[in-house]
């Protein structure tokens, strides 16, 4: 299937850069114009088999505060307005089509992490979305209560796992009717509040869990 799943997403990729142009276009000369710093967000993300690629997305954050935990929560202070806005559509992942077309995305796969928050060498492209993020949807509500000081031991023990097991559990069985239709609640959760099948609940914080 992987030769299949490449000519479809390199097809599909294509035809969204070309459909989300102006779109593109507009939104990048919002961010520049709402804050200081380029339009574009990059950044080195783990791919296929370990290997590391640059990530372009549209910048969400204020160039001087980017340099705090990699890791926001709902009113994160260092969103932009507009920021907040390209999140909860995802608008700012549309950049990621370029990844795609590169080859070093795939449309459904696990979301490509920050090189030392990755835990598994997934042999599988990351995705723009796959089931832990459908799964983890509110990822930012969900670690709203959680303290700074204890969020990344608290996200390492409990998220991380959860994810991979998710989006292994999602690859390892995954069609192109299981795909499509992934591509498809995703779309739907972009524009409605509208449970998905893929939920999780997380432990509730304590500072011997914590530790």
């Amino acid at each position: 299937m992987s030769r299949r799943r490449r000519a479809i997403d390199f097809v599909c990729a294509l035809a969204g850069l070309i459909c989300f142009l102006p779109l593109m276009l507009i939104i990048g000369v919002l961010v520049k114009l709402t804050s200081r710093g380029p339009a574009l967000f990059t950044q080195d993300r783990m791919g296929r088999d370990g290997q590391v690629f640059t990530l372009y997305k549209f910048r969400s954050m204020r160039v001087a505060d980017r340099d705090g935990s990699p890791l926001t929560v709902t009113g994160d202070k260092r969103i932009t307005p507009i920021g907040t806005f390209l999140r909860k559509f995802k608008l700012d992942e549309l950049p990621q089509f370029w990844n795609i077309v590169r080859g070093d995305m795939s449309l459904i796969g696990p979301r490509p992490k920050i090189p030392h928050l990755e835990i598994m060498h997934m042999p599988f492209r990351p995705g723009i979305t796959g089931a832990a993020t459908l799964a983890f949807r509110y990822e930012e509500e969900m670690l709203r209560e959680i303290p700074s000081e204890h969020l990344e031991s608290y996200y390492s023990r409990y998220v991380k796992p959860r994810k991979a097991e998710l989006d292994w559990d999602y690859m390892r069985t995954a069609t192109l009717r299981s795909d499509l239709r992934l591509v498809w609640l995703t779309a739907v959760a972009c524009i409605s509040d509208r449970e998905s099948e893929f939920q999780v609940t997380l432990p509730a914080f304590s500072i011997e869990g914590a530790d």
